[in-house]
């Protein structure tokens, strides 16, 4: 697994970055590991650090209350000054309220699970779950979660609407992408489906993460015009014939313009 930072040539025009990165990489890292935590090895292994140097900033941010450990089965886990921070922060960021009556209308519309994702950087964090009357799932996608833009559906429709030269930037600093997540998410195979996306107004994700789990996502676009959210859907793939989807598709675009005017877009 890669580790998740910025581009070193962000890192280095901050004096003290690195260590900023490798913190800020460990907390978001925790993010996805819900509940249950996660080890020291494995967490280290994810950002791409040695076991020792994971553990000791560790330690640091256990002193600070940004995490936790939990000593029964030596796990690591986000902290309670995070809850404090996150209370305070959500007064200025958070939408999930807004945009929960949307992802509920979306569940109940289409049958399938449906989310709210929010664009960090250069990945997509999934903020809100809601599930479907369909009773087979697909759990690719839950909260927390994170995938690099052009991989899952709600990242791939951010991307498909954010100007040319920013996708040709994002594809520059980010040529791992098809060692990680297969051929298809190459610079070109991401590129087909962004002109795809375009074309159609909503992405389609045809079980490229995991066979036979397929996603539809159209971008949210935020007070300033950008397309900072996204809406989207998953279920089984025999959810999803042709003929659905264009059904789906309308679906989505609804609720995604909907929201987009809740939140001031233009």
């Amino acid at each position: 697994m890669t580790s998740r930072r910025y581009p070193d040539h962000i890192v280095e025009k901050i004096q003290g970055g690195q260590v900023v990165a490798r913190i800020a990489s460990i907390l978001r890292e925790l993010s996805t590991g819900g509940a249950e935590g996660m080890r020291t090895s494995d967490l280290a292994a994810a950002v791409g650090l040695t076991r020792p140097t994971a553990y000791r900033l560790l330690r640091s941010l256990a002193a600070e209350g940004f995490v936790d450990l939990d000593s029964e089965n030596s796990r690591w886990l986000l902290g309670p000054e995070l809850f404090v921070m996150g209370t305070i922060a959500a007064g200025r960021y958070d939408v999930t309220a807004s945009a929960a009556p949307f992802v509920q209308r979306l569940a109940a519309l289409t049958g399938e699970s449906a989310f709210l994702s929010v664009r960090r950087g250069d990945e997509t964090v999934c903020l809100l779950r809601e599930e479907g009357s369909f009773p087979v799932r697909s759990f690719v996608l839950y909260e927390g979660v994170r995938f690099p833009l052009g991989v899952a559906s709600a990242g791939l429709a951010i991307l498909s609407f954010l100007p040319e030269n920013e996708v040709d930037a994002y594809l520059r600093r980010s040529p791992g992408l098809g060692v990680e997540w297969g051929a298809s998410h190459s610079a070109a195979g991401i590129r087909d489906r962004v002109a795809q996306t375009r074309d159609r107004g909503f992405a389609v994700n045809p079980g490229l993460i995991v066979e036979g789990s397929w996603g539809m996502g159209a971008a949210v676009f935020d007070s300033s015009g950008n397309p900072a959210y996204a809406l989207s859907i998953t279920g089984i793939e025999t959810r999803f014939t042709d003929a659905r989807r264009s059904t789906l598709g309308r679906i989505l675009l609804d609720e995604a313009h909907a929201l987009s005017r809740r939140l001031g877009a233009n």
